[in-house]
């Protein structure tokens, strides 16, 4: 049973829910259907075993740093064997390809395009400095649209993605800052070792400058109702300043570890005005 608990823990079970939700909400909102589709579930389903893959590769490559900066990951701490990972990670690729065969062949080729990207930024890309963070929120942004696409709609699900790649961004960000000593140990070139805490502070802030002002241009074109405002208004931006607060107050490492929960949970409240806002 415990065994069973750290190939669980591995995957990162709540990132992977919040991109199976993604995916979900991409498709509620561009579908003209009031009932949730057998292809939208099964695209949710999908994406999230392409996150948990890509949370296994990447725990793969970065043993050595994830002692540093993650000790109480599963095969960093040796909970877990590195060829039980690997042949984990074959089998969550070879279930996720398998559905989306069955689904369609455009969601075919953006899971294979995804499970690529994943793959590379793990090796190589997530070391080049604010690159490898785009990468990471612009496949949160694609989970968006492939719910889009599941439901024969994507341009439903444009404005989500844009959502989903800013908030992320800034998470993205966040947790560099969070990873800064294990990064500096191990020579990882990320925008905190670059160009230090404070630049890194200010790119984050400004990009939630950005997304405050974007979460208005819903509401104000009428593409989303009225609970999507108040909602926004409510808990989204509230929440996204909340956590600019604490990011300005230290460098400490626990700070940066709730701030990266914090932005997660407002994730989730901007799925929620999002789809109440529909």
């Amino acid at each position: 049973m415990k065994r069973f608990f750290y190939y669980i823990k591995l995957t990162r079970p709540i990132n992977c829910l919040i991109t199976a939700l993604v995916v979900l909400v991409g498709g509620i909102i561009s579908s003209s259907q009031n009932t949730i589709e057998i292809n939208l579930i099964l695209a949710s389903i999908v994406a999230a075993i392409v996150a948990a893959s890509g949370n296994v590769i990447n725990d793969l490559f970065d043993i050595e740093i994830d002692k540093i900066a993650h000790p109480d990951r599963p095969v960093a701490n040796g909970n877990l064997k590195i060829i039980e990972a690997k042949i984990f990670y074959i089998v969550l690729i070879i279930i996720a390809i398998s559905i989306s065969l069955i689904l369609s062949y455009q969601l075919l080729i953006i899971t294979l395009f995804a499970l690529t990207l994943l793959y590379f930024y793990s090796f190589i890309l997530k070391k080049i400095p604010l690159f490898g963070n785009t990468i990471i929120a612009f496949l949160t942004a694609l989970a968006f649209l492939f719910g889009g696409i599941a439901v024969d709609n994507i341009s439903g699900a444009v404005i989500p993605a844009i959502f989903a790649f800013l908030i992320n961004l800034i998470r993205e960000l966040v947790k560099d800052a969070e990873d800064y000593e294990g990064d500096k140990t191990y020579d990882v070139n990320t925008i905190p070792i670059k160009y230090g805490m404070q630049r890194t502070k200010q790119i984050a802030l400004a990009i939630s400058i950005i997304l405050i002002v974007f979460t208005f241009y819903p509401f104000i074109e009428r593409i989303y109702k009225i609970e999507y405002f108040v909602v926004v208004m409510i808990f989204v931006n509230p929440i996204l300043i909340y956590s600019l607060k604490k990011l300005f107050e230290n460098n400490d490492k626990k700070n940066f570890q709730q701030i990266s929960s914090i932005l997660k949970l407002d994730m989730i409240f901007g799925l929620i005005a999002i789809y109440l806002g529909k």
